[in-house]
């Protein structure tokens, strides 16, 4: 898998911006855990929860913000993680959160 690090986004850049990532399906930001701090989840979060900071149309409210965690930027669109749809990703993500307990 190659990932495609989003950490050259400029603040107010948009999704758009990223090759192939699908804007709202939000799978990198509920199926993973993330151990790190998040704004408003000081722990990070289990495998399988939203994230505070994905709206109501599964958007990062913090993409292409500073305040992005240093995980959330590497972690980004592949087209073999991700599939073809939400489900797609859901499901790869998961088997690969399990595969790294």
């Amino acid at each position: 898998m190659t990932f495609v690090s989003t950490a050259q986004v400029e603040p107010g850049e948009s999704y758009a911006t990223v090759p192939g990532c699908r804007p709202g399906c939000g799978a990198c930001c509920i199926a993973p855990s993330i151990s790190s701090p998040i704004p408003g989840m000081p722990s990070g979060k289990p495998a399988g929860m939203r994230c505070l900071q994905l709206d109501a149309d599964n958007l990062c409210r913090l993409f292409g913000a500073p305040e992005r965690p240093e995980v959330c930027r590497r972690f980004d669109y592949d087209a073999e993680l991700c599939g073809t749809s939400q489900g797609d990703a859901m499901q790869r993500i998961a088997l690969l959160e399990a595969d790294t307990r």
